[in-house]
């Protein structure tokens, strides 16, 4: 039966079933080593702001990833370019399931690097391949897809957090690995069997010097990722998780648990975008209308945080509403990139977009470390929302163009 059904699909969605087999497979294995290493190498005694420099290059790598993926994948084809990110992955696990005298700092940075690379190589060959498999001037089919995937991916992530919390209690730091770098393995010789070749290859190969977009229209939708994102890290990242373990005394598992949480909950709203904005109008004004909304919310949780009143209601209510509102920001978002992006060569423009998205994520957490140390969440958040303010100017810019 089940075979049968495989069988009468079109093409468009095996391949689209593939991709995104792919990447929920990888999703969850990115979520689960990052609780695996924060959790592991808390118990072992090291300081949090040595765990967290552990991610650094994590980051870092995302930059320049997107930026050379995207030209790669227009060179090579997506389908090498994603299952280069999953060989990539299980190089990096495997690097980690060492004995723990060997595990340094230096040593699990770089696997850490691996594990950015592979990761934005997945995303960006995930989010080019969609242009290539939705027909011209369908762009609901477009929304759509692009925010099943999104949404999947940021729902599983929450779902990997438990995962790793899980597999570290049952099988131990190595023996979890191990295991993780089997199941990508399976997944990853699959996608080779299964993956179209040279999907979204570009007939003429670009040249380097092509890496930087030229068009007006996706430098300001970058320009308006790069503050969305820096708006919500900002405050998300390390701020949020330390002010709820010290203000609130919550242990470290309440505050995974929580953000766990609040991630799934955050992918289910994303992967519904396209429910949610039906028939409000055009997708570049509801861009607009969405970001301006958002950018109160941190303004707000700062007043009640100022006023000290109801603490964690504010903050906790706050925090439900404002990943609801970003969640729909963010899928309306990856919907335009792809829209706006040339089927010829798509993943240099989506590599460009999610250069930006890395960029933004990294200021982000640098100022959330920063400036919540010399003077707290409330300016964490009041930074949050003039972000988001420069993002609704880009996008005003953005809408007004089309």
């Amino acid at each position: 039966m089940t075979q049968s059904l495989i069988a009468r699909l079109s093409p468009e969605i095996k391949q689209y079933l593939v991709i995104t087999g792919n990447y929920w497979s990888f999703t969850l294995t990115d979520g689960a080593l990052r609780m695996l290493v924060v959790l592991y190498f808390h118990q072992l005694g090291y300081s949090p702001l040595a765990i967290a420099s552990l991610f650094l290059f994590y980051e870092i790598f995302g930059v320049v990833t997107n930026l050379l993926g995207g030209w790669l994948g227009a060179r090579l084809g997506l389908n090498k370019t994603m299952n280069i990110g999953l060989f990539l992955q299980i190089v990096a696990v495997s690097m980690l399931a060492l004995d723990e005298q060997l595990l340094t700092i230096a040593y699990v940075m770089v696997a850490q690097a691996l594990s950015g690379i592979a990761k934005d190589l997945n995303k960006m060959s995930a989010k080019s391949a969609i242009k290539l498999l939705v027909p011209k001037d369908q762009d609901s089919t477009l929304y759509k897809w692009v925010a099943r995937l999104t949404g999947s991916k940021n729902a599983l992530k929450g779902v990997g957090f438990f995962l790793g919390g899980l597999l570290l209690t049952l099988l131990g730091f190595q023996g979890a690995l191990w295991f993780m770098a089997a199941m990508l393995s399976i997944t990853w010789l699959s996608s080779l069997l299964l993956l179209k070749q040279d999907l979204g290859k570009k007939k003429n190969k670009p040249k380097f010097n092509e890496l930087f977009s030229k068009s007006r229209q996706l430098n300001l939708l970058a320009a308006a990722r790069l503050f969305l994102f820096a708006s919500r890290d900002v405050w998300f990242v390390v701020a949020l998780p330390v002010f709820l373990a010290s203000t609130f005394g919550w242990d470290h598992w309440w505050v995974g648990g929580f953000m766990a949480s609040w991630v799934i909950a955050y992918g289910i709203v994303q992967a519904n975008a396209p429910k949610i904005t039906a028939k409000q109008g055009g997708h570049y004004q509801q861009a607009l209308k969405w970001v301006v909304l958002l950018s109160f919310i941190p303004a707000l949780l700062a007043l009640g945080l100022w006023v000290d009143w109801q603490v964690k209601v504010v903050i906790i209510a706050g925090l439900l509403v404002f990943g609801a509102v970003f969640a729909v920001n963010s899928s309306l978002h990856s919907f335009l990139i792809v829209k706006i992006a040339d089927s010829d060569g798509v993943s240099m423009d989506v590599g460009f977009y999610y250069m930006a998205n890395a960029m933004g994520r990294l200021l982000g957490t640098v100022l959330s470390g920063l400036v919540y140390q010399f003077y707290g969440l409330e300016a964490c958040l009041l930074i949050s929302s003039a972000m988001l303010v420069l993002a609704s100017l880009f996008t005003y810019g953005l809408s007004k163009r089309n």
